[in-house]
């Protein structure tokens, strides 16, 4: 735990008391702070009583002996209207903020210097911020990674010279860390996302680019125009940028050529990092993750050698275009984590001859956003709620069976790979679609699907079971 230090004191409203909630609350209690917590959940409320945090619903405090009100970051701020909470406290003069910031408040009264990165972007944080410290752990640093990949940063070790953190930030946590300095932030990508918490577009781009804009060194993607104008905004007013691309060659950043990955600097190029013999790092999505990686990287000293190391051992990231399997020339990958079309994409593309297995519970507009990628899908297996419609999009195009479990669907297409002759093909479990028809959520399915495939006869597992 970091003890939240700069609170000592201080009488503090805390709301929402989920896990990252309800650790916030035990930390300011740590650092000396007077907290009273409150939760629009009985049952959280409940809980937090019986871990020894006070708590007292909000609107019975005199609001004018209140120095703070921290917000957990899934608590509306702004959009579509604040929360209650936010409110009170605005009416009272109150500043508004949450765990991250308290994190880069204690970071700078107890070891200011201690390198810290932090990642943010529409798509590709979790990745990204899992390689950055898998190769900060894997070169002997001392490293803390939490954050909005599942780990409150709160529960951290504390601060000190020579620790490394690495915060995967969303845009609200970010939207509640006004002082939020990184030594390295990491801006990857901006699409629509989240716009009923944003209101627009244009905001929730503004709240993305205040991670970079303070950062001592901005890595930014520049292949959308929202992060590309970005980037040139921050440079103007004085940041370091280091810009990376997945698809251009830059005069000045880092660049993917294929699955090379290129560093350009005073009109020099030269290869930093070959991708092609990474399987946990295929596709041009993953050449942008690990671009934006190994410019954090160097920006806080660590040398080239220790960076390709890393990239080279990375073991990926669970349920995400993960390795789990080989039998024959057949790869056995987990993306359980695709529950949308969109999210599907990226593993669809980086996979030449595929076994898929798709369905569950369908998002809006199904799988027709896909059929760029039909022509690589040897059969698919169709699975849960969404099956009869998948199956009416995939039509004659693409040959398909109605699995309808997740198990006979892993036998069928196991079976079917066995029998294809042509070369290397994967078998994917990429869902498109939510899991709850079948399973309480993506990692359950992603976990059934492992244990699915290490009950195949002649198996060679590449995770543990």
């Amino acid at each position: 735990m970091i003890p939240v230090t700069s609170l000592k004191g201080k009488t503090v409203a805390l709301f929402g008391l989920g896990g990252s909630g309800l650790a916030t609350a035990l930390a300011l209690a740590a650092g000396g702070a007077d907290v009273t917590a409150w939760d629009d959940s009985a049952a959280s409320v409940e809980n937090a009583a019986a871990a020894g945090v006070k708590t007292g619903d909000l609107r019975n405090l005199d609001w004018t002996g209140i120095d703070a009100l921290v917000l957990s970051p899934g608590v509306p701020l702004t959009h579509p209207k604040p929360h209650w909470s936010a409110d009170l406290a605005r009416a009272a003069g109150v500043e508004v903020i949450g765990d991250v910031e308290l994190f880069a408040r204690e970071r700078r009264a107890h070891a200011p210097n201690c390198p810290f990165i932090a990642i943010t972007g529409t798509n590709g944080k979790s990745t990204t911020t899992a390689l950055i410290a898998h190769i900060l752990k894997a070169s002997g640093r001392d490293t803390q990674l939490g954050g909005n990949i599942g780990t409150a940063v709160l529960t951290l070790d504390p601060p000190k010279a020579g620790r490394f953190y690495v915060v995967e930030c969303s845009s609200y946590q970010i939207d509640l860390a006004p002082t939020l300095n990184p030594s390295a932030g990491i801006l990857l990508n901006l699409t629509p996302d989240h716009l009923d918490r944003h209101g627009s577009m244009e905001h929730y781009a503004e709240v993305k680019e205040r991670l970079v804009a303070a950062s001592r060194t901005a890595i930014v993607g520049v292949d959308d125009t929202f992060c590309e104008r970005i980037a040139d905004r921050v440079e103007r007013a004085g940041t370091k940028v280091v810009r990376i691309s997945k698809r251009t060659a830059l005069a000045d950043g880092i660049y993917a050529e294929g699955a090379r990955l290129i560093l350009a600097q005073a009109g020099a190029t030269r290869e930093i990092a070959d991708l092609s013999s990474i399987q946990t790092l295929r596709g041009s999505h993953n050449a942008q993750n690990a671009a934006a990686a190994v410019g954090a990287c160097l920006a806080v000293g660590v040398n080239e050698t220790d960076i390709r190391a890393g990239l080279a051992s990375f073991p990926g990231l669970k349920h995400r275009m993960q390795p789990v399997g080989r039998k024959g020339d057949a790869l056995f990958v987990n993306d359980s984590k695709a529950t949308n079309a969109d999210a599907a994409a990226p593993a669809l593309s980086s996979f030449e001859r595929i076994y898929w297995i798709a369905g569950g519970v369908p998002k809006e507009g199904g799988i027709s956003t896909l059929g760029e990628f039909f022509p690589k899908i040897a059969k698919a297996y169709l699975i849960g709620q969404a099956a009869p419609d998948f199956a009416a999009t995939l039509g004659e195009t693409v040959p398909f069976e109605m699995s309808g479990t997740l198990e006979r669907a892993v036998q069928d297409a196991a079976g079917d790979a066995e029998k294809d002759g042509t070369g290397p093909v994967a078998v994917l479990l990429s869902p498109a679609c939510a899991s709850f028809d079948q399973y309480k959520n993506f990692e359950v399915r992603g976990d059934a699907f492992v244990k699915h495939v290490a009950a195949l006869p002649g198996m060679s597992m590449l995770v543990e079971v």
